[in-house]
C-alpha cells in the first residue's frame, strides 16, 4: 500500500486513506518541504528528507485510559503484598528468618566438616602407614589379638630366641627405656613390650617363655604360625630371611632391627632403629604419651 505523494493536497489525502484502512504508506521527499500531518488517530513524520505514513495510533484518550489501568493495577499489587494478601508482610518476614536459620546451619555443618578433615590431617602427616590386625600366641599358650591390646602404649620388637647378640642387646636396652619411665611421675602411662618371634619353627610358646626372664617382667613374647608371622611382619615392613642351616640344623635369621611405638587407638606412632639409646627412645615415647593425653584427655 505504498504512494508516491508530488503536493500537500496529495499528502493529506493519503492520510486520510491510511486512517480509513490502518495500512502502511510511503511517500517520497516533497519539494523543498518539510511537512508533519497529525490528525487525531494518524502521525505521519518526516525523517531524513523521507515522509512516512505510519501506522495508527492510539489517541490521547486511549493513552490515558490504559496509563490509569496500569496505576491501578500497580496499587492492587501494593495493597496486596502489605495488607492480606497472598503474600502479607508476615510471612515475608519468616520466610527471611527461614532462609536466615538454613544459611547459619550450611555454614556451622560446613566448619565442622572442615576442622574435622584438618583434625584428620594432622594426626595422620608424616606417619607411615604401619600396623594392622593380627592373631598369635603369647608365651603362656593364650592367643592375643590387636584389639588385646587397645587402650595401652605397646612397643613391638621382631627377632628370635636363637639370636646371638643384637636380640639381646635391643631387649636389654628396650628394658632400660621402659624403667626410665616407669620412675617419670608425670607420665600417665604404662608402657607395654612385645616380642615378636620371626623364627615360629623353632620359638614355641614355651621356647618364648624361657628366653623373656631374662628381660623386663612386662615382656610378652609372641609366636605363631608361619602365616601369622608373615601377616604381622608384613603389615609392619619387617624384613626376615633364614640363613642356612649348618650340621646341627642351626641357622640365623636375618631381620630388621627396629621397635614400633603403637597408641592406645592401635595407630602407629613412631619407630625406633638400632642407633637410638635408651635414653632417647625414653624421651620420645613420654613426649608421644603426653602429647596423647593432651589431645584425649
Amino acid at each position: 500500500y505504498g504512494a508516491v505523494i508530488s503536493s500537500p493536497t496529495d499528502f493529506a489525502n493519503s492520510c486520510e486513506a491510511a486512517k480509513d484502512d490502518s495500512k502502511r504508506y510511503l511517500w517520497s521527499l516533497l519539494p523543498k518541504s518539510s511537512i508533519v500531518a497529525d490528525t487525531s488517530d494518524i502521525k505521519c513524520n518526516v525523517i531524513s528528507k523521507r515522509y512516512f505514513l505510519t501506522q495508527p495510533i492510539r489517541s490521547n484518550k486511549n493513552e490515558g485510559a490504559k496509563s490509569s489501568k496500569q496505576n491501578q493495577d500497580s496499587s492492587s499489587s501494593e495493597r496486596k503484598i502489605g495488607s492480606g494478601g497472598p503474600i502479607s508482610w508476615q510471612s515475608l518476614v519468616a520466610i527471611l528468618i527461614a532462609g536466615g536459620i538454613v544459611a547459619g546451619y550450611v555454614r556451622w555443618e560446613k566448619k565442622n566438616r572442615h576442622e574435622e578433615i584438618e583434625k584428620q590431617k594432622s594426626r595422620t602427616i608424616g606417619i607411615a602407614s604401619l600396623g594392622g590386625e593380627f592373631t598369635l600366641t603369647d608365651h603362656t599358650g593364650k592367643a592375643q589379638t590387636n584389639d588385646s591390646f587397645i587402650g595401652q602404649w605397646i612397643i613391638i620388637y621382631f627377632g628370635f630366641t636363637h639370636c646371638p647378640d643384637i636380640c639381646p642387646d635391643e631387649l636389654d636396652k628396650l628394658t632400660e627405656a621402659i624403667n626410665i619411665i616407669d620412675n617419670l611421675k608425670k607420665v600417665p602411662y604404662k608402657l607395654q613390650p612385645l616380642f615378636v618371634s620371626v623364627d615360629p619353627d623353632r620359638d614355641s610358646p614355651k621356647q618364648m617363655a624361657e628366653y623373656i626372664k631374662d628381660f623386663h617382667p612386662r615382656l610378652i613374647g609372641l609366636t605363631g604360625t608361619k602365616e601369622q608371622i608373615d601377616k604381622i611382619t608384613k603389615s609392619y615392613r619387617v624384613y626376615y630371611s633364614y640363613g642356612p642351616k649348618d650340621t646341627d640344623d642351626d641357622y640365623i635369621v636375618d631381620h630388621s632391627i627396629i621397635m614400633y611405638l603403637v597408641d592406645p587407638d592401635g595407630n602407629f606412632k613412631e619407630y625406633y632403629g638400632q642407633n637410638r639409646s635408651a635414653k632417647e627412645i625414653a624421651a620420645s615415647v613420654v613426649n608421644h604419651m603426653l602429647k596423647y593425653k593432651a589431645v584425649n584427655g
